[in-house]
């Protein structure tokens, strides 16, 4: 976990770059693709699940390096062929995870983080699940296990994949030639996130898009289908906590409520969205239906909210990075209690920009805990060791904290502005 942590500590900073890129170009062309509330969001949602990653947090079902040990019929040096071979079975067994979490009611909760920005752009990207708590993956590298591929090789390419898929979310790359029959482009993945019907479970490749051509779920993208992002049930927050379970908390309602005892049981295995038919019935859901005239989620924000929730999500990068860096002195047990801080930050001020109520004694509850632990402890997890005045830098931050929830909920006047950057 320490060198995951290490290598966060240069690619978030690198990530966040590219974000501010494609910002400052879309300010430039006068085509901008960011709002500032879905921004802080999609931004705040790849922390909480870079902080569950880093901190281990979840139950492997099975481990790649056991299936190695216990099934590999023979081994593959570490040569160029071991390499393509290993990329080869990533890519394969992510097509197949992938439709995974699209066809199957359980599995969709996991993912449906990913697809719940209205927005599409390189933030969205970083809304990644931290309600995957199982861990399954290795099981789609049993081909992998069997000829022999080296742990160490998956272990380097795993993360390189995953972070290779991070630059086609984007709207300013149009079509890319020759390069749309062979990898997953940015056009191709436009139509993978829209909920057009045309566009609904299309192009779930990764890398290559040669799977989905293979297995009938390839589609281009039409010029007379401009794709509408989000998905057919909206989150209607900007938590990304809340986000993460909606779902699921839906199909357990579903399974109590009931009356079929084969429908308690099957809804979990059913494909995305079924519903037991007495239920449907009784407790109706809305679902898009027009998806050219829905109404995105908003909330009153003004520049002071927007302002505020910049200056939550620097902070919160800022606890991160402090963390990876000091990530071995810091020890498990001060990491799960600052990895707590900073997860209950996320909801915290995520809450206030729904302009939920409860979100005040969040942020006040936080604050004064935060304040509470460096008069305890005269230090923030180490923090004066680098920087004298650090704790005291942190407890100004719970400070306005405090002040910020108390104002934002009942002072501020909530008279709405265009939430662009």
């Amino acid at each position: 976990m320490e060198t995951y942590a290490k290598a966060l500590l240069y690619a978030i900073p690198f990530f966040i770059l590219l974000l501010v890129v494609e910002i400052v170009y879309g300010y430039f062309v006068k085509n901008q693709k960011y709002k500032v509330m879905d921004t802080v969001s999609s931004i705040s949602s790849g922390f909480t699940n870079i902080l569950k990653d880093s901190l281990g947090l979840g139950l492997i079902l099975v481990s790649y390096p056991y299936l190695v040990e216990k099934l590999a019929l023979t081994e593959i040096k570490a040569t160029w062929l071991v390499w393509v071979v290993a990329f080869l079975v990533i890519d394969f067994a992510g097509y197949w995870n992938h439709r995974l979490s699209h066809k199957v009611n359980f599995f969709w909760n996991q993912h449906v983080i990913h697809h719940s920005s209205e927005e599409f752009n390189l933030a969205c990207a970083l809304r990644q699940s931290i309600s995957n708590l199982i861990g399954y993956f290795p099981l789609f590298l049993l081909p992998a296990a069997l000829v022999g591929v080296p742990y160490k090789v998956i272990a380097i390419l795993a993360p390189i994949h995953l972070f290779a898929q991070f630059w086609y979310h984007t709207q300013h790359i149009g079509k890319m030639g020759w390069l749309e029959y062979i990898i997953i482009t940015p056009s191709q993945h436009r139509v993978h996130h829209a909920i057009n019907p045309e566009y609904i479970d299309k192009n779930l490749g990764q890398i290559l898009c040669v799977w989905d051509r293979w297995f009938g779920t390839f589609q281009e993208e039409l010029e007379d289908v401009p794709p509408q992002y989000g998905v057919l049930k909206p989150a209607n927050t900007w938590n990304p906590v809340l986000i993460n379970f909606q779902h699921l908390w839906r199909l357990i309602k579903d399974a109590w409520r009931t009356r079929s005892y084969w429908d308690k049981l099957r809804i979990w295995f059913m494909p995305t969205g079924w519903r037991p038919a007495d239920v449907k019935e009784k407790y109706p859901i809305a679902i898009i239906e027009n998806v050219y005239g829905f109404e995105r989620f908003n909330t009153p924000s003004t520049k002071a909210l927007n302002g505020y929730a910049i200056f939550q999500l620097f902070f919160t990068l800022f606890f991160l990075l402090f963390m990876f860096y000091n990530y071995s002195d810091i020890g498990f047990n001060g990491l799960l209690l600052f990895g707590a801080f900073v997860f209950v930050g996320i909801y915290g001020y995520t809450t206030l920009m729904d302009r939920s109520k409860y979100a005040v004694y969040i942020e006040v509850f936080r604050g004064l805990a935060g304040i509470v632990f460096i008069w305890l402890t005269k230090d923030w997890f180490g923090i004066d060791g680098f920087v004298s005045w650090g704790s005291l830098l942190v407890a100004l931050y719970f400070f306005i904290t405090i002040l910020g929830g108390i104002y934002f909920t009942y002072f501020e006047k909530t008279n709405a502005v265009a939430d662009l950057v």
